[in-house]
């Protein structure tokens, strides 16, 4: 069984972080507006809210230990003194973690979830009016076969999971996680077939304001309720895409 005290901790770092994510119009490197060419998807799709916070992570082990992490560092270990207070992550995640079950000995566990809210970024106001903090579940992975899996060398574990080989949770496999564990979903905003999907970016910007004028995620009545973007995936999650607001209001005005 694993034990925490002897783990490497930067290889676990490695593979629980969360992968980057395409946008569903492809970024144009010269200068970060939106190109025609998008992302492809098949069959259903899956459309949730993206909430604009910071990206955190709880990472249970079999040895009854847990650490958070923001999206690149580990930030605190179960039992700590002093945790890295950075964003507000582990003092809204640590009593979340507190309660969660101590996994089998064969795996570790990771839920991705957004905190946001509070002053934790210039979007912070779209959710509450009064510095209120709250969390989202988005995703999870459970890594089975961990101890060869986090003696390979940290680049190769990088390629890892930038290529896709984390095992990330089915929509049904995250809904029944969420239900257990007593957390919150992104909010689902709608299923459709991959046909029905915009195609241009116009057509993309109105999609947008049609399925989330305003979000879903609020945490209080003064909250001023623009919202970031769209998620779209697979219910395999094999295909994801995100499509921010900000982005086609930026790309479309330059086009004018």
């Amino acid at each position: 069984m694993l034990d925490l005290r002897d783990c490497d901790l930067d290889n676990l770092n490695s593979v629980t972080k969360y992968p980057s994510i395409p946008t569903y119009h492809s970024l144009d490197p010269r200068n970060g507006g939106l190109l025609d060419e998008r992302v492809p998807f098949a069959g259903p799709v899956i459309g949730t809210e993206k909430v604009d916070g910071t990206n955190a992570r709880i990472i249970t082990l079999p040895d009854g230990s847990y650490l958070l992490g923001s999206r690149e560092e580990l930030l605190y270990a179960k039992g700590d003194l002093i945790g890295n207070p950075a964003l507000g992550i582990v003092a809204e995640l640590r009593s979340v973690a507190d309660a969660l079950p101590v996994p089998a000995a064969d795996r570790i566990e990771v839920r991705f979830l957004e905190v946001y809210g509070g002053k934790v970024t210039g979007a912070s106001k779209n959710y509450t009016g009064e510095k209120r903090v709250g969390h989202r579940l988005f995703d999870a992975i459970h890594l089975t076969d961990y101890e060869a899996l986090l003696a390979q060398p940290r680049a190769a574990l990088s390629d890892w999971r930038e290529s896709g080989h984390q095992p990330f949770f089915t929509e049904e496999e995250l809904q029944k996680l969420a239900t257990t564990d007593g957390l919150t979903l992104t909010p689902r905003l709608f299923t459709l077939d991959a046909a029905d999907l915009p195609n241009t970016l116009t057509e993309t910007q109105a999609f947008l304001t049609t399925h989330l004028p305003h979000t879903l995620s609020g945490l209080d009545a003064t909250a001023t309720g623009t919202p970031e973007g769209i998620v779209l995936r697979t219910p395999t999650r094999t295909t994801i895409a995100k499509a921010r607001f900000a982005d086609y209001t930026r790309t479309l005005r330059r086009k004018r």
